[in-house]
């Protein structure tokens, strides 16, 4: 009820001030003006259009960052000396951000979506990717040798004491990726022009259809607000028997 007591304050208080003439209503319409706007786009094909072309350079950037990152921070966390081997590497990549890409990008794959997928893949992969070497790296040691001692080959302490040791990082990792891969997908389509709602956000403003540039803005928050809860959702389901999930029920 707080959450949705604040919302309705921040809705208030946008209403007012262009209408006070606190700001110039030509560039802040009143909500009432954008909500109306955004539920009018909700009956056109070109919106959804635009959502599903947003939504599809989403997943499979998401789903190809997760699965990069998956597959070498397993292989790099679980060798010392690979961890050592690539740690300078990793720490001069990280910190480069995705947006200066977007140079390389278009000279690489013009406007279409393959600029999008690159701009998401990269950002999206160092999330999920340090996760899963902090995950690996907190691996019991007592539990390892124990499974060693029982016989288990490599694979099997993997799925039965690696795995499951990481999984909470790597769901952590998951679900800042996937509001991070959003964040970037229409970053690139807002500034490279790729299809999807920044493609339509900027073309909204240039036409001077403010309203309507601030509907699709509020789409957009929408559509985080629904990811972040369906991500959390995932990962309670995912990790109904780790402590940490315990604890929130029981809360």
């Amino acid at each position: 009820m707080l959450g949705v007591a604040g919302v309705i304050g921040f809705l208030l208080a946008w209403e007012s001030i262009p209408r006070a003439g606190i700001v110039d209503p030509r560039f802040l319409p009143p909500a009432s003006d954008v909500l109306a706007t955004l539920i009018a786009d909700f009956g056109l094909t070109a919106f959804w259009l635009a959502v599903s072309e947003t939504m599809t350079a989403w997943v499979i950037g998401l789903v190809m960052a997760i699965f990069l990152a998956v597959v070498l921070g397993f292989i790099i966390g679980s060798s010392v000396f690979l961890r050592k081997f690539t740690n300078s590497t990793v720490e001069f990549l990280r910190p480069i951000p995705s947006v200066a890409l977007i140079p390389l990008a278009v000279l690489l794959f013009g406007v279409r979506i393959e600029s999008t997928l690159m701009l998401v893949v990269y950002a999206s992969f160092w999330q999920v990717f340090i996760q899963v070497l902090y995950g690996v790296a907190d691996v019991d040691n007592v539990a390892m040798q124990t499974a060693k001692s029982y016989g288990l080959g490599t694979m099997a302490r993997v799925r039965h004491v690696v795995f499951p040791t990481a999984l909470p990082y790597l769901m952590t990792g998951i679900r800042l990726a996937a509001s991070v891969a959003l964040i970037l997908a229409i970053t690139a389509e807002l500034v490279i022009g790729a299809p999807g709602l920044g493609r339509e956000i900027a073309l909204a403003q240039s036409g001077g259809a403010i309203s309507g540039m601030y509907a699709l803005v509020l789409a957009t928050g929408l559509i985080g607000v629904v990811i972040n809860l369906v991500m959390r959702f995932i990962e309670r389901k995912t990790l109904s028997w780790h402590s940490s999930i315990r604890s929130e029920v029981i809360v």
